[in-house]
């Protein structure tokens, strides 16, 4: 059956967005007196969410509510301000939402990524792509794995779930689809190592942008 909507994760999936995060999370911990961690640590931190992110980022024994709380307090300003600094579409990626736009696909996002930020950075990178809905974390809906955000956009699209197809670069993605009952592909360009991916079901792996346009006949 062909596939008439594509849900794209945003972080490692549509955009490498790793700089930002890691250079946003390690000013929050030096205004707070907190040591700071490389890309590669903070690389492995990110999927479920900014506030697990700067859990993850403080140190054994400080990874209090509170904490958090402080933390997000500094991180989410610095970031509304810098989380298009470093951050850029990966290769192939505006090409293959073009193509897919102009075959009448439909297109959604749904990330783990504060609501506001989702927006900014898809409405900046990708101004050109007319998606049906743009979906971060919101107040009182569930963050993926949870299938919520999923099952919002197919009901808005109007679709059955043997119709729509869910990318993502990690295993909290391709647990998403799991729950939400549709197909998925993992792309391996992403933030998880490819070795994680191959712990879930997919139709497959890709390394390339164009590769998923075999999967949607």
């Amino acid at each position: 059956m062909k596939k008439k909507l594509v849900i794209f994760d945003l972080d490692g999936t549509l955009l490498n967005t790793i700089a930002d995060l890691a250079d946003s999370a390690n000013y929050a911990l030096g205004v707070l007196g907190y040591p700071i961690h490389d890309t590669v640590k903070i690389r492995s931190y990110v999927g479920n969410g900014i506030n697990k992110l700067l859990e993850r980022s403080l140190p054994e024994g400080e990874k209090t509510e509170e904490n958090v709380m402080r933390m997000r307090s500094v991180f989410i300003p610095y970031y509304d301000a810098h989380n298009a600094d470093l951050s850029a579409p990966y290769d192939g990626i505006a090409e293959l939402l073009t193509r897919l736009q102009e075959k009448g696909v439909m297109l959604a996002v749904a990330s783990n990524k504060y609501q506001a930020a989702t927006e900014k950075l898809v409405a900046h990178y990708f101004p050109q792509i007319n998606f049906i809905k743009v979906f971060g974390q919101r107040t009182d809906v569930p963050i993926k794995p949870n299938p919520a955000v999923v099952d919002e956009i197919i009901d808005a699209a109007g679709v059955m779930k043997q119709e729509v197809l869910y990318v993502g670069d990690s295993g909290v993605d391709l647990q998403t689809a799991v729950n939400a009952g549709v197909d998925a592909v993992g792309v391996t360009w992403g933030f998880r190592p490819k070795e994680e991916l191959q712990n879930y079901p997919s139709l497959a792996l890709i390394d390339v942008a164009s590769d998923l346009l075999k999967y949607l006949e």
